[in-house]
């Protein structure tokens, strides 16, 4: 339990509102600031934070003219306290975390065919929608350690040392939003030799003095474990202040969730004959780990009008087994029947029993945020009993930790409660989309308009058509779709090239690699190679940052 203090000393029941306050989704840990769940990322009872309530986005429409950066601070505004980070400093974070994208509008809207358009997401410095969110994460957890450190010196300081694994994106994203910052040190470990070159390369030539690149030799899965040994180990943590980068940090999703009210407003003054303020969209999202979709599922909480979010999955299908079953249920691959991919991709990277697949980013037997919605489902199950809300929220967590014991002890669980799942289906729907199906979409609309799509893309857009295609036959629903991209189609450059070897036209230099990959692979590099033990990891950690100390004369 948080003791609920904010940086000026007040009570955080006094100077937040209940959005600006966070639970866990186990249940046994509330009352937390902004500050604190960004800083600690997972709570000590294993869940996930969420806010104590969503808070609905009162004159939304009047914001349909707005930046990028100022809707931004508008939607920020409403989960962040003025008394944690006041008003003039969150829009001066907000505007340094968007000055470092290619792009005016930070994430564009174009459309591809008819009333399926696309939401471009990989103009951030790392050509991956993960930049979106983690330009602003380090931006805050420089902010937070400034203030922490305000008047003290060498080793007295608080420092941040973030340890994170990757198979690719999050990695160089992370590095990208924590190069050179004061006081952080981070630590990104991906499996050796088995991510793609470009993911590798973007990572390693990062040589900053904060940066350290460990490269495990073991596959994602072997990374993730030593990530959550390190993080459970009482010695490590008295002496370092770990803090996570990955989805399941809340500042992410609060990220996330802007764009979705910037591609409608976008969708809003670029079909003004047949999009109108107040109309609803569809969105489909490829999802892995359930983040970058249930940042649209607060979008819709706070009255953005949604008709229905689409979760598009690859042949790792757990979600989409989920919203057709009720039943959530790991059901892992092995052998002959787990092969798949392109290894130049990054297939390699991934966790035995996920298949593989040519969208490696997406291979997952367990999404880690689908955790946050569950809570949020339970809670809404739980209100129908007519009991308090202190009730309805204790018995939320009671299930949620019921479930996902089921899921670590049993591989699975459900089939949930026929009224969650009707209410879950109230939001989203599902599509599966084969490796056969992703080469086939990123060919058709190469062919029909030129543009090319990256695999983990072009599994969203596979699904965005599909739906498009029902909604036309259903009345009342919405007629256009906005399908969200994941990554420039350069950091998976094997299966674009797999899908459009035979065009006559295409060229892989001349259409898809972008200026600031050239090159990328005779640059310097800095990397450590590890064994894969926790224990290993653990002092390669209190070497480096060591070392740093001893270079800043600490």
């Amino acid at each position: 339990m948080s003791n609920g203090v904010v940086a000026n000393g007040a009570s955080a029941d006094q100077t937040h509102t209940a959005s600006q306050r966070y639970l866990s989704t186990r249940g046994e840990d509330s009352g937390f600031s902004f500050e604190e769940v960004v800083l600690k990322g997972l709570a000590s009872d294993g869940g996930l934070y969420i806010p104590e309530a969503i808070p609905s986005a009162e004159n939304w429409e009047s914001w349909k003219d707005l930046s990028f950066t100022d809707l931004a601070f508008n939607i920020i505004s409403l989960f962040v306290s003025p008394s944690e980070i006041p008003s003039e400093d969150l829009k001066d974070i907000i505007n340094r975390s968007y000055a470092t994208f290619r792009a005016d509008e930070v994430t564009p809207l174009v459309n591809l065919q008819g009333d399926v358009h696309l939401l471009e997401l990989f103009h951030g410095p790392t050509f991956a929608f993960k930049d979106v969110a983690l330009q602003f994460l380090g931006n805050l957890f420089e902010y937070f350690l400034v203030r922490r450190n305000e008047g003290k010196t060498g080793r007295d300081r608080y420092h941040l040392t973030v340890v994170g694994a990757t198979s690719g994106d999050t990695g160089s994203a992370a590095i990208y939003g924590l190069r050179g910052k004061k006081d952080v040190s981070v630590f990104m470990l991906h499996p050796k030799g088995r991510v793609s070159p470009v993911q590798e390369q973007q990572m390693t030539t990062v040589l900053d003095a904060n940066v350290h690149n460990l490269a495990v030799t073991g596959n994602f899965d072997n990374c993730q474990d030593i990530v959550k040994a390190l993080f459970a180990d009482p010695e490590i943590n008295s002496t370092h202040k770990l803090g996570a980068v990955n989805s399941i940090n809340w500042a992410r999703i609060l990220a996330q969730t802007v764009y979705y009210f910037h591609a409608y407003f976008s969708l809003l003054r670029q079909q003004p004959s047949t999009f109108k303020l107040g109309d609803k969209v569809r969105f489909a999202v490829p999802s892995g780990n359930f983040g970058d979709i249930l940042a649209g599922y607060f979008a819709l909480r706070m009255g953005l009008p949604v008709d229905k979010l689409v979760i598009a999955t690859n042949e790792n299908d757990i979600l989409d087994r989920f919203f057709k079953t009720g039943r959530y249920e790991k059901k892992p691959t092995y052998g002959t029947k787990a092969e798949g991919g392109l290894e130049q991709d990054g297939v390699k990277a991934h966790e035995d029993g996920v298949k593989e697949t040519l969208s490696p980013a997406m291979d997952i037997l367990v999404s880690s945020n689908f955790e946050r919605l569950l809570w949020f489902l339970a809670y809404q199950f739980a209100s129908s009993a007519g009991m308090d809300d202190e009730w309805n929220k204790k018995q939320a967590g009671q299930e949620v930790s019921s479930w996902l014991s089921d899921l670590k002890n049993k591989g699975g669980f459900g089939p949930v409660y026929k009224d969650v799942l009707e209410a879950a289906r109230k939001n989203f729907e599902s599509e599966r989309v084969s490796d056969q199906e992703t080469l086939d979409t990123i060919k058709a609309l190469y062919k029909e308009v030129g543009y090319v799509l990256d695999p983990h893309t072009a599994v969203g857009v596979e699904a965005a058509r599909r739906t498009q295609k029902r909604a036309l036959a259903e009345e009342g629903a919405a007629k256009h779709i906005i399908s969200l991209s994941t990554a420039h189609p350069a950091k998976f450059a094997g299966a674009v090239e797999l899908a459009l070897k035979e065009e006559p036209k295409f060229n892989f230099q001349e259409n898809v690699l972008p200026p600031e990959f050239v090159g990328l692979d005779k640059k310097e590099k800095r990397v450590s190679d590890v064994a894969n033990d926790w224990k290993a990891v653990r002092d390669v950690v209190r070497q480096q940052v060591e070392e740093e100390f001893k270079a800043l004369g600490y």
